[in-house]
């Protein structure tokens, strides 16, 4: 172990010499106190660190210990359901110890508690060869998420032993006989959370991530294995929608990371979740859910490091075959420590000050998103699906951050505020939102929903972008001046955004809706477009299309219980129909 002397203090940045024999990205530990801290530079025999922990009461001369061993994290049964800082210590382990809320410096924990036992069931026997990647056993973590225990990178060779009990997960389950001699392997893999997890195969994806947000799925869905980005100002509710995303989207595993957030929206999550029921297994959502909190009051260091923890466990389940939906709030935060750590290690500043590299960084997290074929003989895919959302100043999204971000991201949610002051949530912009995956999923809309699922969505999003084009005229000349045709395309576009964008997060059938009932709803809003221009061109009034009764059971079918959607669905056809049919009838007379 090499060990240096503190020369300077800059903050969470120390300046250490005599650490020649150490390496970029080594871990180490700071003074007598034993703070935890990455080197980020070399110059000569100075090393600068970037110190995960308060570094006040530091001075020159104190003692620096390289571990020589970069920032790692623990994988391995005993992560779902833990709540972790930004460099994976639990965060319940250091208040036991501690005894205190904040945390306290120098606490070592382990990641993953030792003591407890896992039930490891073998999946192999002796005399099988196997590679890295395969799976040798495993663990039921929790009701809902059973671990697989897999051969780490660089090790293939025969199975000499392997064992069945209950076990912690430093012990020997299993033993293999390698061209190196014999490898002793436990449930607990260590892997470097600045490099991405090695896989056989990266492939397009082609399925999209239900989430029951209807302005995602009909509109701009994200396909598994996708990134999407959630730029918007203050009060637009990102958190609130990444929130949502958390609660429904069709993964098997949420790694959700608070990215130097507030401690009050953090505190909302870890209350929330637990007593949240999947709807998929019944259980507690924490039941398939990991937690990272790196709040704002945090050491800005580990706000830097919080979202490659992260996404090396999402890596890691996604190896397992699972599909695993990464939450990031927010990426900005990050960016501001990266531009924090940048100043104080006075590099040259890029644009608004943040680093040259800022651009760079952000494709290297979003990039460790896809849809892979893991290593092994199995063939196993997972995808791991990669949400950001963005907070730039005053809503300005041509501020770096979000630029930099847009030219990677494939999917973008612009939240606007506007619509947010109206109390429509979600705030998603229909006319500057994009998604990039619509053609490749296009297929498995039409396969699995409804044949004409693109068709309907896009006369939907036509209604939206003519309704923008005659704003402009009623903003001039008044709604009076609109040819009927006209009208009627307002109303139904508007029909579009209160009954079918709109959503109610906290109501209990609304806040999740079905791709069947989505279809239903926009074939409804459709349908009175439809109907109502036949029935004008019969001579019907607009005044009295606007009025008719059946266009508040239309809007109200998105409270509709997904066991009745069917008959209600028909049901609300038929009076639509009927009605059309009588004024028509009575203009006849």
């Amino acid at each position: 172990m090499s060990q240096g002397t503190i020369k300077k203090v800059a903050g969470p940045l120390v300046i250490a010499e005599g650490m020649r024999d150490a390496n970029m990205f080594d871990v180490v530990r700071v003074s007598e106190n034993r703070l935890i801290g990455e080197i980020i530079e070399m110059h000569g025999d100075q090393a600068s660190i970037q110190v995960y922990e308060e570094t006040s009461g530091l001075g020159p001369g104190e003692p620096v210990y390289s571990t020589e061993m970069p920032l790692s994290v623990e994988l391995g049964p005993g992560l779902i359901s833990s709540i972790y800082d930004g460099i994976q210590r639990p965060l319940n382990k250091i208040m036991e110890k501690t005894g205190t809320n904040n945390l306290s410096r120098g606490v070592e924990v382990d990641a993953l508690d030792r003591s407890l036992k896992w039930d490891f069931v073998p999946t192999c026997k002796v005399g099988d060869k196997l590679i890295n990647g395969d799976v040798i056993g495993t663990v039921r973590e929790t009701a809902v998420v059973t671990q697989k225990i897999m051969v780490p990178y660089g090790i293939s060779g025969t199975v000499k032993e392997i064992k069945e009990g209950s076990f912690s997960v430093d012990e020997t389950v299993c033993v293999l006989a390698t061209e190196n001699g014999d490898k002793e392997l436990s449930m607990m893999q260590k892997w470097p959370v600045r490099r991405g997890r090695p896989y056989k195969e990266k492939v397009p994806p082609v399925k999209p991530l239900i989430t029951g947000q209807r302005v995602i799925d009909a509109f701009f869905p994200i396909a598994k294995g996708g990134v999407a980005a959630i730029p918007g100002p203050f009060g637009s509710g990102k958190t609130v929608t990444q929130h949502q995303l958390a609660k429904w989207a069709e993964a098997d595993i949420v790694v959700y990371i608070g990215c130097g957030e507030r401690g009050n929206e953090m505190t909302d999550v870890l209350n929330e979740f637990p007593e949240l029921v999947d709807p998929r297994t019944g259980e507690s959502l924490m039941q398939r859910t990991v937690l990272i909190a790196n709040t704002s009051d945090m050491p800005v260091a580990a706000r830097e490091a919080s979202i490659y923890t992260g996404i090396t466990m999402a890596e890691y389940f996604r190896d397992m075959g699972y599909s695993v939906a990464l939450m990031a709030d927010s990426t900005s935060r990050w960016a501001e420590a990266l531009r924090e750590m940048s100043g104080r290690l006075e590099e040259m500043p890029g644009e608004e000050g943040y680093p040259a590299y800022l651009a760079s960084r952000l494709a290297q997290f979003y990039e460790r998103a896809g849809h892979v074929i893991a290593l092994g003989s199995e063939g196993r895919e997972g995808q791991l699906s990669a949400i950001g959302a963005v907070s730039p100043p005053g809503g300005d999204i041509s501020e770096p951050v979000s630029q930099a971000t847009l030219r990677i991201v494939k999917v973008f949610w612009g939240l606007d505020a506007d619509l947010a002051h109206q109390r429509h949530f979600p705030a998603i912009n229909w006319l500057t939102s994009y998604s990039l995956y619509l053609d490749s999923m296009a297929p498995w809309f039409n396969e699995n929903v409804a044949p004409d699922w693109m068709s309907t969505r896009q006369k939907l999003m036509t209604l939206l972008q003519e309704e923008d084009n005659l704003n402009e005229i009623v903003k001039m000349v008044g709604m009076d001046a609109l040819s009927p045709v006209d009208r009627l395309k307002m109303e139904a576009a508007r029909s579009i955004r209160e009954d079918f964008l709109h959503q109610n997060s906290f109501d209990e059938i609304d806040t999740y809706t079905s791709l069947g009932k989505q279809y239903n709803m926009m074939k409804l809003v459709y349908a009175f477009y439809e109907q109502g221009l036949k029935a004008l061109d019969a001579g019907a009034k607009i005044n009295d299309l606007v009025k008719m009764e059946v266009r508040e059971r239309i809007g109200r079918y998105k409270y509709t219980r997904e066991q009745d959607i069917a008959a209600e669905y028909e049901k609300i056809l038929g009076e639509l129909a009927a009605e059309i049919s009588g004024l028509i009838n009575k203009e006849g007379r």
